[in-house]
């Protein structure tokens, strides 16, 4: 069980830092948070296995269709910039600097 939970925060860790090193495409930035859905997912879903308590079984449920809005509201605003921009770089789309 310590082998999964390593796994799944490894996953977690390395959706985080592609986050925060690769942002040159927003294509990039969108598999990601992808990717981070999908490990808290995974632990969720591990987590409402593991214990008794029923009021976790849905949580994973309402993760993922979360996970499919954000999706989906990604690809709206991909299709929307490359259509504005012509192109999906983020330097292009003349963001604040955090």
């Amino acid at each position: 069980m310590a082998l999964t939970y390593f796994t799944m925060s490894s996953a977690f860790a390395v959706g985080m830092t592609g986050l925060t090193l690769h942002r040159k495409h927003l294509v990039s930035a969108l598999l990601c948070l992808e990717a981070l859905l999908l490990a808290l997912f995974m632990s969720l879903a591990l987590t409402s296995q593991t214990t008794t308590n029923p009021n976790t079984t849905m949580q994973p449920v309402i993760l993922l269709a979360m996970a499919a809005c954000e999706a989906g509201a990604g690809l709206g605003l991909l299709v929307a910039t490359a259509r504005t921009h012509a192109s999906s770089h983020m330097k292009n789309l003349n963001l604040p600097d955090m």
